[in-house]
């Protein structure tokens, strides 16, 4: 959670606006995160508490749904509609997209080695 919030902050210097781009970055990459290491974690000889607990308890600490959904709710508050729509769309549309393209990449590098 430390560290989502320091990159949250760090990607939110860079884009000075009411969009919530911090969260957004952070929730993509995590997305990113879990593709790439799910299909590796699932052919360890790691229990399946342990991957569980890594993919959901430490990936999902580093995103966070319920801040994504309090900016989403603000903008709208705050007549931002258009960028709460877009916020809506590329979190799930790209989250979606960027755990597919983990998944595909590491498929790949394991059927390279």
């Amino acid at each position: 959670a430390t560290l989502r919030y320091l990159l949250s902050g760090l990607i939110s210097r860079y884009f000075e606006s009411a969009f919530p781009a911090g969260t957004l970055g952070v929730n993509l990459l995590g997305c990113f995160a879990v593709g790439l290491l799910w299909e590796p974690l699932a052919h360890t000889a790691l229990s399946s508490h342990v991957r569980t607990f890594f993919l959901i308890g430490v990936l999902g600490a580093f995103t966070t749904f319920s801040t994504y959904g309090i900016e989403s709710i603000n903008l709208i508050r705050e007549g931002e509609l258009r960028l709460a729509l877009l916020n809506l769309f590329l979190s799930n549309v790209l989250g979606i997209a960027l755990v597919l393209l983990g998944l595909a990449i590491s498929r790949l590098a394991s059927s390279a080695v």
